[in-house]
Protein backbone atom coordinates (compact mmCIF):
# COMPACT_ATOMS: atom_id res chain seq x y z
CA UNK A 1 0.00 0.00 0.00
CA UNK A 2 3.15 2.84 1.16
CA UNK A 3 4.28 2.14 -2.72
CA UNK A 4 1.30 2.64 -4.47
CA UNK A 5 0.62 6.05 -2.17
CA UNK A 6 4.28 6.78 -3.11
CA UNK A 7 3.91 6.40 -6.56
CA UNK A 8 0.70 8.64 -6.60
CA UNK A 9 2.58 10.95 -4.72
CA UNK A 10 5.35 10.79 -7.48
CA UNK A 11 3.22 11.07 -10.16
CA UNK A 12 1.37 13.96 -8.56
CA UNK A 13 4.51 15.59 -8.19
CA UNK A 14 5.86 14.76 -12.37
CA UNK A 15 2.40 16.63 -12.86
CA UNK A 16 3.21 19.43 -11.23
CA UNK A 17 7.04 19.77 -12.43
CA UNK A 18 7.55 20.06 -8.81
CA UNK A 19 10.89 18.42 -7.04
CA UNK A 20 10.70 17.24 -3.54
CA UNK A 21 13.55 16.72 -0.58
CA UNK A 22 13.72 14.96 2.39
CA UNK A 23 14.98 16.28 6.14
CA UNK A 24 14.84 12.89 8.02
CA UNK A 25 15.41 12.25 11.61
CA UNK A 26 13.23 9.75 13.10
CA UNK A 27 12.93 7.85 9.63
CA UNK A 28 16.55 7.82 9.56
CA UNK A 29 16.76 7.97 4.90
CA UNK A 30 13.66 5.48 4.71
CA UNK A 31 11.25 8.26 3.08
CA UNK A 32 13.72 9.38 0.37
CA UNK A 33 14.73 5.61 0.10
CA UNK A 34 10.95 4.57 -0.58
CA UNK A 35 10.63 7.40 -3.10
CA UNK A 36 14.00 6.50 -4.67
CA UNK A 37 12.20 3.24 -5.98
CA UNK A 38 9.69 5.04 -7.54
CA UNK A 39 9.75 5.29 -11.60
CA UNK A 40 9.40 8.66 -11.77
CA UNK A 41 12.02 9.49 -8.69
CA UNK A 42 14.34 10.99 -11.32
CA UNK A 43 11.88 13.87 -12.28
CA UNK A 44 10.64 14.40 -8.84
CA UNK A 45 13.61 13.67 -6.08
CA UNK A 46 16.23 15.71 -5.00
CA UNK A 47 17.52 14.06 -2.18
CA UNK A 48 17.46 14.38 1.40
CA UNK A 49 19.58 14.48 4.53
CA UNK A 50 19.42 12.17 7.68
CA UNK A 51 19.85 14.22 10.93
CA UNK A 52 19.47 11.73 13.80
CA UNK A 53 21.40 13.54 15.89
CA UNK A 54 20.50 17.10 17.08
CA UNK A 55 23.96 18.07 16.67
CA UNK A 56 23.60 18.29 12.41
CA UNK A 57 20.34 19.85 12.76
CA UNK A 58 21.96 22.53 14.60
CA UNK A 59 25.20 22.71 12.17
CA UNK A 60 23.77 20.85 8.57
CA UNK A 61 20.46 22.71 8.52
CA UNK A 62 21.47 25.51 10.87
CA UNK A 63 18.40 25.37 13.32
CA UNK A 64 19.70 27.53 16.27
CA UNK A 65 20.60 25.47 19.13
CA UNK A 66 18.35 27.55 21.37
CA UNK A 67 15.21 26.14 19.30
CA UNK A 68 16.72 22.44 20.04
CA UNK A 69 17.40 23.01 23.74
CA UNK A 70 13.83 24.82 24.39
CA UNK A 71 11.66 22.48 22.28
CA UNK A 72 13.59 19.37 22.26
CA UNK A 73 15.25 17.81 19.06
CA UNK A 74 12.19 15.42 18.49
CA UNK A 75 9.28 18.66 18.45
CA UNK A 76 6.60 20.61 16.09
CA UNK A 77 8.88 23.31 16.36
CA UNK A 78 12.46 22.15 15.33
CA UNK A 79 10.71 20.12 12.81
CA UNK A 80 8.94 22.77 10.88
CA UNK A 81 12.50 25.00 10.98
CA UNK A 82 13.96 21.66 9.17
CA UNK A 83 12.00 21.67 6.34
CA UNK A 84 12.01 25.67 5.74
CA UNK A 85 15.78 25.14 6.31
CA UNK A 86 15.39 22.32 4.20
CA UNK A 87 13.80 23.22 1.37
CA UNK A 88 15.99 26.52 1.13
CA UNK A 89 19.15 24.55 0.84
CA UNK A 90 17.87 22.00 -1.22
CA UNK A 91 15.77 24.48 -3.40
CA UNK A 92 12.81 21.84 -3.25
CA UNK A 93 8.99 22.83 -4.56
CA UNK A 94 8.27 20.75 -1.57
CA UNK A 95 10.34 19.50 1.48
CA UNK A 96 9.62 16.83 4.17
CA UNK A 97 10.95 17.04 7.44
CA UNK A 98 10.34 14.43 10.08
CA UNK A 99 11.28 13.61 13.61
CA UNK A 100 10.00 11.53 16.60
CA UNK A 101 10.42 8.67 18.86
CA UNK A 102 10.90 5.40 17.22
CA UNK A 103 12.63 4.02 20.38
CA UNK A 104 13.26 5.15 24.20
CA UNK A 105 15.70 7.15 25.42
CA UNK A 106 15.11 10.35 23.36
CA UNK A 107 13.37 13.82 24.78
CA UNK A 108 9.88 11.28 25.78
CA UNK A 109 7.56 12.59 28.32
CA UNK A 110 4.18 11.02 29.00
CA UNK A 111 2.34 14.14 27.00
CA UNK A 112 5.44 13.07 24.11
CA UNK A 113 5.77 9.41 24.44
CA UNK A 114 7.38 7.08 22.50
CA UNK A 115 5.88 6.98 19.21
CA UNK A 116 5.01 10.16 18.54
CA UNK A 117 6.43 11.30 15.63
CA UNK A 118 6.25 15.42 14.21
CA UNK A 119 5.90 15.79 10.47
CA UNK A 120 6.16 19.32 8.17
CA UNK A 121 5.61 19.49 4.61
CA UNK A 122 6.77 22.88 3.10
CA UNK A 123 5.10 23.67 0.04
CA UNK A 124 5.60 26.56 -1.83
CA UNK A 125 2.98 29.01 -0.09
CA UNK A 126 1.71 26.18 2.32
CA UNK A 127 2.73 24.30 5.46
CA UNK A 128 1.01 21.44 6.82
CA UNK A 129 2.00 20.59 10.08
CA UNK A 130 0.97 16.90 11.89
CA UNK A 131 1.75 15.00 15.00
CA UNK A 132 0.48 11.76 15.79
CA UNK A 133 1.28 8.77 18.09
CA UNK A 134 1.93 5.22 17.00
CA UNK A 135 2.60 1.91 18.75
CA UNK A 136 5.03 -0.46 17.75
CA UNK A 137 8.01 -1.81 17.30
CA UNK A 138 10.37 0.91 15.90
CA UNK A 139 10.45 -0.24 12.59
CA UNK A 140 6.36 -0.50 12.91
CA UNK A 141 6.66 3.01 14.24
CA UNK A 142 8.97 4.11 11.08
CA UNK A 143 6.58 2.56 8.49
CA UNK A 144 3.85 3.95 9.82
CA UNK A 145 5.19 7.10 9.53
CA UNK A 146 6.13 6.69 6.03
CA UNK A 147 2.59 5.76 5.08
CA UNK A 148 1.32 9.00 7.03
CA UNK A 149 3.27 11.03 5.52
CA UNK A 150 2.49 9.81 1.69
CA UNK A 151 -0.97 10.29 2.78
CA UNK A 152 -0.27 14.01 4.39
CA UNK A 153 1.56 14.90 0.56
CA UNK A 154 -1.42 13.18 -1.60
CA UNK A 155 -4.06 15.79 0.05
CA UNK A 156 -2.36 18.68 -1.04
CA UNK A 157 -1.01 17.05 -4.07
CA UNK A 158 -4.02 16.03 -5.57
CA UNK A 159 -5.92 19.04 -5.26
CA UNK A 160 -2.61 21.38 -6.07
CA UNK A 161 -2.63 18.70 -9.49
CA UNK A 162 -6.31 19.03 -10.26
CA UNK A 163 -6.22 23.23 -9.39
CA UNK A 164 -3.06 23.16 -12.49
CA UNK A 165 -5.44 20.58 -14.58
CA UNK A 166 -8.64 23.14 -14.32
CA UNK A 167 -6.92 26.44 -15.53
Amino acid sequence: MIKSKIAQCCLALSDLKWKISFAESASAGRLSYEFSLDANSGKVLLGGLVSYDASLKEELLRIPKSLVERYTPESAEVTKAMALSFRKISHADVCVALTGLTSPGGSETPEKPVGTIFTCIAFPNDILEDRVVFDGSPEEIASKAVDRVADLLLQVLLDKSEQSNVK
